[in-house]
């Protein structure tokens, strides 16, 4: 490797990737099979011997072989002689396996802050009224000091969101509690993925992102994605987030002789698939000015119609394995591809890509001075390290020398929204006790008492001595608050007996006889018979001289 350059392969000349201009960006696509994972393979160890710390997915589980030597193989060798690699000897990157669900690598956390609700309406497949009420939660959150870390904070605050729903509505906007649930039944099917893992304490500290060995090498770092793909959108919106915090949090640098750090991002297409025209906009922006912090961004995909063309004109270094044209959309992909590199006079760039053979490619990188090169036919070096999927056993003796080993293993659950809203369901229970209905006065709290302080968290019950029975005296007065939760008596009947006891006893206390009760019931129903008939007779006679006139 040339001071300050990477040898990508050979074709008429050898091509290397020239470190001070890696940072603007790049491409490798390809049809599958055609050698796009050992072109990452190349370049990951390049960056690596280069003291560039990477980011990597293992899409597969065949990346991960770049943890240990290559296996001595005749053919490699040969072709590393042909190539012109003049020190090439097997040997193993430094790796660091990362793994979402916390199995083949270092867990990776972070807080739902963190994430933001675009990123996370964008997980959660939310359409725009959703995804208006998700900004409310956490505005309402940031307002009312609630700290949004793990999975059950966002649920805590979403219910309290659908329980306020009519006073929220006045001073944040319009909240249904249907949307709501339609939110918390995404939520439930994201956990039931496993990605509630995701999220919570300790958070991914950038800084573990960017380590050197003692001997100048840059970590790489390989994200364990074999079993994360299945869940396309947590994998996508992962490496986007990621992408995103690196851009918030890294100083702004310039150009440098070589990047802070590379990222790649396999399996590209899944990022831009179904994506609204916000995010879209906002990865735009992303990779246009992260350059400026010394992060270099490859996509790796397998057509490059996958990746719009505001974001493909920003990615100067391409690598384009064969593709195939069977179909006029392949055909088209062939076209578009062809047409994104600088020509070269010797061949026809569209006829040679469906030509190329494994382990070639059409490469076009930037040469200093920041111009594309003009495109050639090349070999692609061999990796050094090995060539396929490490075992168990490998990965955790990897894991367990890691200089990361302790750090991320156990989750922190400190106080959070979750903690404070059950707090807060709580307390008005507790003042409550004192005043009910059947208490005189404040009662005595025990030591040791299930209504007294507990632990944030943790469940509460009813129990101990027997209640005392209502006493006239409660009934008499108290607090508003007693007020309120009494149920005034309902009116009784004088005389008891209902509607007959009201008739016998003519709404007194002296009892009737039953004759003269329904006499004067009787008389009650002609009077107003009478006085019926009298006032219609009054109404006709009146309205026959108005018509009359």
């Amino acid at each position: 490797m040339a001071e300050g350059t990477i040898l990508i392969g050979r074709g008429e000349t050898a091509v290397h990737l020239h470190l001070p201009l890696a940072n603007r960006h790049g491409l490798v696509a390809g049809a599958t099979g055609t050698g796009k994972t050992i072109t990452l393979q190349v370049l990951a160890e390049g960056f690596s011997r280069a003291g560039v710390p990477v980011v990597c997915a293992d899409v597969k589980g065949d990346l991960s072989g770049i943890a240990a030597p290559g296996n001595p193989n005749p053919k490699i060798e040969k072709r590393a002689q042909e190539l012109g690699v003049a020190d090439f000897a097997y040997e193993a990157a430094p790796v660091i396996f990362w793994d979402l669900f916390g199995k083949d690598g270092h867990p990776i956390r972070a807080t739902v802050a963190e994430m933001g609700p675009l990123l996370l309406a964008r997980l959660l497949e939310l359409n725009e009224a959703q995804e208006g009420v998700l900004n409310i939660a956490f505005k309402l959150a940031d307002d009312e000091g609630l700290l949004l870390l793990d999975f059950k904070d966002l649920t805590a605050i979403l219910q309290f969101v659908a329980e306020q729903a009519d006073k929220i509505t006045t001073a944040y906007g319009n909240v249904s509690k249907a949307t709501v649930g339609t939110i918390q039944r995404r939520l439930l099917t994201l956990e039931q993925q496993g990605g509630g893992h995701f999220f919570g304490e300790p958070a991914l500290e950038l800084e573990d992102l960017l380590l050197q060995t003692p001997g100048g090498q840059g970590a790489v770092n390989v994200l364990m994605a074999d079993k994360l793909i299945h869940s396309p959108r947590l994998y996508a919106t992962f490496l986007l987030w990621l992408l995103s915090e690196l851009f918030e949090e890294l100083p702004e640098v310039g150009d440098l002789d070589k990047p802070k750090l590379v990222f790649f991002f396999d399996e590209a297409h899944l990022l831009f698939k179904d994506a609204p025209k916000a995010l879209v906009e906002k990865i735009e922006q992303v990779v246009r000015l992260i350059r400026s912090k010394g992060v270099g961004v490859y996509f790796v995909t397998q057509n490059p119609l996958d990746i719009p063309p505001t974001v493909l004109g920003q990615l100067g270094n391409r690598i384009q394995h064969a593709l195939r044209a069977f179909t006029p959309i392949e055909q088209k992909a062939v076209k578009t591809a062809a047409e994104t590199f600088r020509p070269n006079p010797k061949f026809k760039t569209a006829e040679v890509i469906t030509q190329l053979g494994v382990g070639e490619a059409l490469v076009s990188v930037l040469e200093p001075g920041g111009v594309p090169s003009i495109v050639q036919r090349v070999k692609i070096c061999p990796p050094r390290s090995r060539i396929g999927p490490l075992t168990p056993e490998e990965r955790a003796e990897i894991l367990a020398a890691s200089p990361l080993a302790g750090k991320y293993d156990e989750p922190v659950d400190r106080e959070s929204a979750y903690e404070i809203l059950e707090a807060r369901a709580s307390a008005p229970i507790a003042q409550a006790a004192p005043h009910a209905p059947w208490s005189t006065g404040p009662a005595p709290v025990k030591t040791g008492s299930p209504w007294g302080a507990l632990p944030a968290g943790t469940a509460r019950r009813v129990g101990g001595a027997a209640m005392p029975r209502p006493t006239p005296a409660a009934a008499s007065g108290g607090s508003p608050r007693r007020r309120v939760l009494e149920t005034p008596p309902a009116p009784q009947p004088s005389g008891g007996g209902g509607i007959l006891g009201d008739i016998l006893t003519g709404g007194g206390g002296k009892r009737q006889g039953v004759a003269e009760a329904a006499a004067k019931s009787l008389a009650r129903t002609l009077s107003s018979q009478v006085g019926r008939q009298l006032g219609t007779a009054i109404v006709r006679g009146v309205l026959g001289s108005i018509l009359k006139r």
